[in-house]
């Protein structure tokens, strides 16, 4: 996030000083009043105290319906939101935009990828908060790369990280890459209802380059690295250099990477992912994680690059402010499909 704002005052400079010259260039009618604003139109904003201050999110005025009607985390009317798109490096947004789109229909998704099919719901809310902990991470404590892992399985780690990662790349000015880092059994395609091809394992193998393996997912815009083949040798694999070259070469194509990596309880892939990557989200389940596990897990973790622990699975009864919405998003939806049904 920092390298986006770092971006943005730049941009925001070298518009200042074209306005300048073309200030100089103008009419000598103007008058004084009308060059001194337009040299400082869409400047102030960059002042330092904005400057240190982590802007967030606000949804696209640019996205198609279908990507707007997955929701913001925050307010609409941000300056920041609303230039950050077209300001971030120019060659980085060329490169990116080479790779091809696939689309994920929210009927094919998987139910608990709620940021695809319930994205209105006060429980996709709940990844909102999560994605606005790893953005306010990525500005203050310079977090790049994270890696989702969980004590066991069957805990969620792969729901959350794909959950999370699709609302990352709605982030406006943000693009995300999800990497499908569990190679014994790579399955975020499966949940996405997509179809299985080549990934991370091919490319680890030497056997096919990494641009083509990666894809857009639309209509959010996040970019996907699959796990490919499943291997057992997957240790090895990820502390070799081929990983540490594929490691560089996203971080300089992206803004966030999230890996789901496998679970801490069985095997060591994911305390090898955790050691390459800047931070970590253990996933956990409530009523089936054991605590006494989970201290031993996190005990040899480096504390600096954990992130924060995810509880999942909460069986919470919403209060009455929280009941009020929900029962308002069914509402909207049973009117919504009553008038398609009178319209057929």
């Amino acid at each position: 996030m920092g390298r986006v704002f770092e971006a943005l005052k730049r941009a925001a400079e070298l518009d200042g000083k074209k306005k300048e010259h073309k200030t100089r260039l103008s009419d000598a009618s103007a008058s004084r009043a009308e060059q001194i604003e337009a040299l400082l139109e869409g400047s102030e904003v960059f002042t330092p105290k904005a400057a240190r201050e982590p802007q967030l999110f606000s949804a696209s005025a640019e996205r198609t319906d279908a990507a707007a009607a997955l929701g913001s985390a925050l307010p609409e009317g941000s300056w920041a939101s609303q230039v950050a798109g077209a300001t971030v490096d120019a060659e980085r947004s060329a490169r990116v935009a080479g790779f091809p789109a696939l689309n994920v229909s929210a009927a094919r998704a998987d139910q608990h990828l709620i940021a695809i099919t319930q994205p209105q719901s006060p429980e996709c809310e709940q990844f909102r908060s999560l994605r606005t902990h790893v953005l306010h991470a990525g500005e203050q404590r310079h977090v790049q790369a994270v890696v989702l892992t969980s004590a066991g399985v069957l805990e969620g780690k792969t729901v959350t990280a794909i959950n999370l990662a699709w609302l990352l790349a709605q982030t406006h000015g943000v693009r995300a890459l999800l990497i499908d880092g569990d190679l014994r059994r790579p399955c975020a395609l499966n949940y996405l209802g997509l179809e299985r091809r080549p990934g991370l394992s091919e490319v680890l193998a030497g056997e096919i380059e990494l641009d083509q393996t990666i894809v857009r997912l639309d209509p959010a815009d996040l970019f996907l690295l699959p796990g490919g083949r499943e291997r057992n040798d997957v240790a090895e694999m990820l502390s070799g250099p081929r990983f540490s070259s594929v490691l560089a070469e996203v971080r300089r194509l992206f803004d966030f990477i999230i890996i789901d990596a496998p679970p801490l309880g069985i095997f060591t892939d994911a305390a090898v992912l955790i050691n390459r990557a800047d931070a970590a989200l253990v996933v956990i389940r409530a009523g089936y994680t054991r605590y006494s596990l989970l201290k031993r897990l996190l005990e040899p973790l480096p504390r600096e690059r954990l992130l924060g622990v995810v509880l999942n699975g909460v069986d919470e009864t919403l209060d009455e402010h929280s009941y009020y919405y929900r029962r308002y998003y069914r509402r909207s939806k049973e009117i919504k499909k009553n008038g398609n049904e009178k319209a057929a």
